[in-house]
This record gives C-alpha cells, sequence and structure tokens, in this order.
C-alpha cells in the first residue's frame, strides 16, 4: 500500500481554492476534472480499473478510559440526550452500548467492519457523549487530552487507514484554542470536532468568545466538524426518540443559522465547515431564510450577503437516507461540498454509504470519486496512492 497521508501544518498540496462558485454537481466535475481523486487498489480492481479512494468524514471512537474517568462526574445527568428519553429510549440506547461496543472501542472490530463496507479511511472523531463541555475547564481540557492522545496513537498504528479529527474543550476559548494547535501540530490531527453549542449557548454567541479558536481554525486550515449531542432543550422531544430524529437535525440546523447570521463566515471567509447529517434541514429549504433577509432588516445585523451564499460554503455528509434528498443537495451545492458519511458504528448511521451514493445514478464517474472520497482527500490533506 502506497498511501500518504500529509500533516495538516506542513501541505497544503492537497487543497483547492473554496471561492469558485458550485452552479451544479456537474460544474463543480468540470473545475477538477484534471486532478482525479486518490485510487486503490488494495480491495481488489472494479471493472477492470483501480477504483477510487473512500473516505469516511463522519465516525466516532468512544474512549472506555476517560469515560471511566468522567464517571464520578455524573455525565448521563447532564447529556441532552439522556435527559430529554423516555424510559423505552434510555432503555434501547442501553442496549445498542452494549451490542455495539466493541465496533465503538476495538480497532480491530473497526477494521474488518470498514473493509465490509467498502470504506478505507475513516476520519476518527470521539463519540459526541465525550466533548465534556458541561466540566470545569480544566477538566475539559484534560479529557479532550486523553481522548486526542488515543486517537493520534490509533491513527499512528494503522496511518494507511485512519485521520484523526480532535475534540476541544470550547467552553474555554484560550484552552480550546491551544489544545487545538496542539491536535494539529503535534498530533498531526486534520481538525476538530464541535458540539453544534457550548451549554445551550449558541458558537456565534460573544459570550463564549470563539472568534480566537474560528481564527486559528482558519490560519491552521483544517476542518470543523459541526456533530450535536441531541437537542439541548428538548422538553417536547423526549418520546419516539425524538431528541435525535428532530433534535439531532434541528441543532443543526441552529448551529448553522447562528454561523451565517452571527457573521462568523464573513470574519473568517476561509473556515472550512462540516455539518453531519447532511446539515440538519437549513441546507435543504434555505429560501426561507433569503426572504426574511431580502424583507425585514434584522435578519440583515451582521450580514452584508444572502444568508444562502454562505451556505454554499459549508460541506455536508451523505447522511440523507434518500436517495433524491441527497441528489437535491448535490445540485444544490455541488458534488464538490458533499462527502461520504455514515455516523459508525450507531444504529442512526448508514451501513451502505457506497449504495446510497451510487443511487444518484446521474453522477458521473468523477463526481462518484469526489463524493466518495477526492473531497475529504482534498480538506483533511490525504495525498498519493495506494
Amino acid at each position: 500500500m502506497f498511501h500518504t497521508c500529509s500533516g495538516a501544518a506542513d501541505s497544503h498540496s492537497c487543497d483547492h481554492p473554496d471561492h469558485l462558485q458550485e452552479g451544479s454537481a456537474s460544474g463543480a466535475t468540470a473545475q477538477f476534472a484534471s486532478e482525479p481523486a486518490p485510487t486503490l487498489a488494495r480491495n481488489g480492481k472494479e471493472k477492470g480499473k483501480a477504483r477510487s479512494l473512500r473516505i469516511d468524514i463522519h465516525c466516532h471512537y468512544l474512549n472506555l478510559e476517560v469515560n471511566a474517568k468522567a464517571a464520578p462526574l455524573h455525565p448521563h445527568e447532564k447529556e441532552p440526550s439522556i435527559v430529554f428519553a423516555n424510559a423505552l429510549t434510555r432503555q434501547v440506547n442501553h442496549k445498542q452500548m452494549h451490542d455495539r461496543a466493541a465496533s465503538l472501542s476495538d480497532v480491530d472490530r473497526r477494521l474488518k467492519d470498514m473493509d465490509r463496507m467498502g470504506i478505507d479511511i475513516q476520519a476518527v472523531s470521539c463519540a459526541p457523549s465525550q466533548y465534556y463541555y458541561w466540566a470545569e475547564a480544566g477538566i475539559g481540557l484534560e479529557f479532550a487530552r486523553d481522548i486526542n492522545n488515543r486517537i493520534a496513537e490509533i491513527v499512528a498504528m494503522h496511518p494507511d487507514r485512519f485521520v484523526g479529527l480532535g475534540s476541544v474543550p470550547l467552553q474555554d476559548a484560550k484552552l480550546a484554542t491551544a489544545e487545538l494547535v496542539r491536535c494539529v501540530k503535534k498530533l498531526g490531527m486534520r481538525g476538530v470536532q464541535i458540539n453544534t453549542n457550548v451549554n445551550g449557548i449558541d458558537l456565534a454567541d460573544k459570550r463564549l468568545g470563539l472568534d480566537r479558536f474560528f481564527a486559528k481554525a482558519e490560519e491552521l486550515d483544517v476542518v470543523i466538524l459541526i456533530h450535536p449531542l441531541g437537542f439541548d432543550k428538548g422538553d417536547r422531544f423526549v418520546d419516539y426518540y425524538f431528541n435525535n430524529v428532530i433534535g439531532n437535525p434541528l441543532e443543526s440546523t441552529l448551529a448553522v443559522s447562528h454561523l451565517i447570521f452571527g457573521g462568523v463566515l464573513d470574519r473568517y471567509p476561509g473556515l472550512k465547515f462540516c455539518v453531519a447529517h447532511a446539515g440538519g434541514y437549513l441546507p435543504h429549504y434555505p429560501a426561507r431564510m433569503d426572504h426574511a433577509w431580502k424583507a425585514r432588516p434584522d435578519p440583515r445585523v451582521n450580514i452584508k450577503k444572502k444568508p444562502s451564499s454562505y451556505l454554499k460554503k459549508f460541506y455536508f455528509d451523505s447522511m440523507t437516507f434518500d436517495t433524491r434528498l441527497l441528489d437535491s443537495m448535490i445540485e444544490r451545492y455541488g458534488a464538490r461540498h458533499v462527502l461520504l458519511g455514515t455516523d459508525y458504528p450507531y444504529d442512526m448511521g448508514d451501513d451502505d454509504p457506497i449504495k446510497l451514493i451510487e443511487s444518484v445514478t446521474r453522477l458521473t464517474t468523477a463526481e462518484q470519486d469526489l463524493i466518495m472520497g477526492g473531497n475529504a482527500a482534498r480538506l483533511l490533506k490525504i495525498k498519493g496512492r495506494r
């Protein structure tokens, strides 16, 4: 295998300018037709040719040692996904964790699952339950460092199969920024995963002071994966697993909306946000916010361009569960802004993402290759051939 993951801090050779306009999926492909996605022959050839690299941008690892360290702090009393759940949901989730524990924490099991699913590389991020934003900042930093050190170890053991996305204690912007730098500069990570809010405070809220964090992420040219942990005010979402089914995409919708209307993208236009679960609801209904921006002064407080123009700068994973919805998202934002994602190994994940992407039959081979792995390779600075 001849696969190279270039260091995020040292090489931008796999990246491309983000300001190019995306008119359609076919337009996105034309821009990069001369730069094919990395290819892979390890699992054999498809129709006589080595296939393109397949990279999962959305997959999780549970650090059992950190779980044990955090247990005395009673995290189950603070996590929205647990607090806003009825007895049946908690029972089902408990069984899920029992059944999928090996996939969450055992690397050998993970590799077997990846081979079965046809995934060549995972961009590994922590289980969302391990954000620990509710903890005192110093403790949050300690947990984050332990999580990041372990992910770096996994990547070092299997550099051809994994890259890392770190965790940072967003409850303290200074500490979060410092840990971001350590993740990228010292541990070789390609970015970080963050929650959609910090203890109920939106990411663009000045009380958090996250501009220094966003500025550093832009400077380092790394990916920020936005992934929710249930809806934080979910009193009406307790039954039917609504706190995940509706709450997760709603959380992402709010987070992206606050980043846009709060002017974060104006201040830091080079930020590379990738939003899990196909971006929530907002990417599929942007016209209403554009209308509000035209019709009223209050949505225009911080931004001078229509909101959807900022939305087109975001990246989204393929977690739609629906061919038509995925097709529509690709058509609206371009094939270059959609990445394969699985939410591995949870029961709300997509166990066959390749089939879903291939079901969008109008995609060209080049467009498929971008979504399967070419986009992730560019954003995560994965280069070379295996």
